[in-house]
């Protein structure tokens, strides 16, 4: 990064590390495990890089990309709701413009791969191939392109796999991450981009896969690193961004069942199977369930061993081991022990219910308001008055140990402004330092052990080195939305008037313009049942 560029032209190389920050890096940096990275962010400035509310990958990143909070782009979690029917989001979703497409407008071009809800590509200078919660064999831009990639990369995959070894396999990791580099370094030769973005995935997974096995995440950092070496090596980019999402740590503290504390109350109704919503079980519904109601279902023999297993700490990344304390994981196999799981817990009788969580990882209460939801049960009327009382009384919540339960419990307007707003939670629950945990289980305690040892932070990681910036700059306060801003004034940019960030200090602000409305594409579906095992095999769903 010598200023020269005698390469391709790539002007500015951002980094996406899912979940990366200080408290992963450093003792990867120590052992010297990544070498390149350690060089990025002892070459210029980093910082802490403050995620938002809610800090989820499906989330965070296009806030990050957009430079606008959930409210303005529409994303608040891995689901999207329509009344009470769901569906795992995709770019469609995001309802304003990604930095690309802003830098394609002023004769830029980009090259984009593997980002999070970018599936289906849209039209731009440029090329991209979508991340997480695309279906493998995705559409990308330009159309064609992934084939080409493949003949001269080899078979590209989204999610890791190895033939008959299991997917979170080290192997399987290391390949997709190695994948990532070569397919980026193809694009990048084929399209000499001003702009590009490389984004690692694993880095994140490994933590909720291997429970941050420390074998595990220093092979995919050390992967990670490599392609970032060899990347930088080819191109030579004449600047490096290096930023994440959020952050990752262990969960001390407590898991908080809300929806039953919201049963508790007399706000929250239950049924069996698959006439609650979401309905995980789809395929067995028929052989297991058949939407009773809660008190008149008998559960058959391997019902009722997969309710047993799930009374004592059973999560996606344990049902093997949980099957097998049942005698069941032998003859029941690999796929089937997450559909019949969720057909045979007892689910949230949306239509029903006053007031209910619907995605834990919207972080949030939703009310079944009249007018809204197609069986609203609280008229308008007395919208803030039932919101705030379940302001209050989640407030007041207390764990086993008489700590606050959450940090804040709030109005959705703290967080979120816009014109999507409606389509996020009515009451935002933050856990109390982000060391208790929130799930929408129901028929069990209302606090238990947190199921997942490893889970997000809000402080993730920035890093910035290379003559456009200022490496004197001191990156305090920096938050994700900062980001698209920064990127835009890197190419003297003009800045959308509506973004919710600024330019961090490392670059000279450009000027801020009112844009004309972004025209996105009609939301439509994506109609991959893998993709909706992928996050629930990672915990999100």
């Amino acid at each position: 990064m010598d200023g020269s560029n005698d390469g391709d032209g790539l002007r500015l190389l951002v980094i996406g590390l899912d979940a990366g920050c200080r408290p992963i890096l450093e003792p990867l940096f120590e052992a010297g495990v990544t070498p390149t990275l350690r060089g990025l962010f002892e070459a210029g400035t980093n910082g802490p890089l403050e995620s938002q509310i809610p800090p989820w990958t499906a989330s965070a990143w296009p806030s990050l990309y957009t430079g606008k909070n959930p409210g303005k782009h529409g994303v608040f979690d891995f689901l999207s709701f329509e009344g009470y029917d769901w569906t795992v989001v995709n770019a469609t979703h995001v309802r304003e413009r990604p930095v690309w497409e802003l830098l394609s407008d002023h004769g830029l071009s980009s090259v984009v791969v593997n980002l999070p809800v970018t599936h289906p590509a849209r039209e731009f200078d440029g090329a991209l191939i979508p991340g997480m919660t695309a279906p493998e064999e995705p559409d990308c831009h330009p159309e064609g392109i992934l084939e080409d990639v493949e003949k001269a990369c080899g078979e590209y995959r989204i999610y890791p796999q190895n033939g008959a070894e299991p997917a979170a396999s080290i192997a399987a990791y290391e390949r997709v991450i190695e994948l990532r580099g070569q397919a980026f370094r193809y694009l990048c030769r084929r399209f000499e981009p001003d702009f590009g973005f490389l984004q690692f995935q694993q880095t994140d997974s490994v933590f909720h896969e291997r429970n941050g096995e420390k074998r595990a995440v220093e092979a995919v950092y050390r992967e990670v690193d490599r392609q970032i070496e060899a990347t930088i090596e080819r191109h030579d980019p004449e600047n490096v961004l290096v930023v994440s999402d959020h952050g990752m740590g262990r969960v001390s503290g407590h898991e908080f069942r809300l929806n039953e504390h919201l049963r508790e109350e007399g706000l929250l109704a239950a049924r069996r199977g698959g006439e609650g919503m979401p309905d995980w079980s789809r395929a067995w519904e028929n052989d297991l369930l058949a939407g009773e109601d809660a008190a008149d279902h008998e559960a058959g023999p391997i019902e009722r061993a997969l309710n047993a297993a799930a009374t004592v700490g059973l999560t996606t990344q344990r049902v093997a081991a949980a099957l097998d304390l049942v005698g069941l994981a032998e003859p029941i196999g690999s796929r089937v022990p997450n559909d019949l799981l969720r057909a045979a817990s007892t689910q949230v009788d949306f239509p029903a219910s006053r007031a209910y969580v619907r995605s834990k990882s919207e972080l949030g209460v939703r009310i079944n308001l009249e007018g809204r939801e197609p069986n609203g049960r609280v008229p308008p009327a007395e919208y803030e008055s039932v919101r705030t009382e379940l302001i209050e009384d989640l407030s007041a919540v207390r764990t086993p140990d008489g700590e606050p339960m959450f940090e804040t419990v709030a109005p959705r307007e703290r967080y979120f402004s816009g014109p999507h707003l409606d389509n996020g939670p009515d009451i935002v629950t933050v856990p109390a330092g982000f060391d208790n945990a929130i799930v929408g289980d129901l028929d069990r305690p209302r606090f238990g052990e947190p199921m997942e040892p490893w889970n997000h932070k809000r402080t993730g990681v920035v890093a910035a080195a290379g003559p456009a910036f200022d490496e004197s700059a001191a990156l305090e306060g920096a938050t994700i939305f900062d980001i698209a801003p920064t990127i835009c004034s890197l190419f003297d940019v003009p800045i959308d008037a509506d973004m919710d960030g600024t330019a961090l200090p490392i670059v000279e602000e450009s000027a801020v313009a009112d844009y004309p409305d972004y025209e996105p594409t009609a939301v439509a579906a994506t109609d991959d049942g893998a993709v909706e095992e992928r996050l629930s095999d990672l915990g999100y769903l």
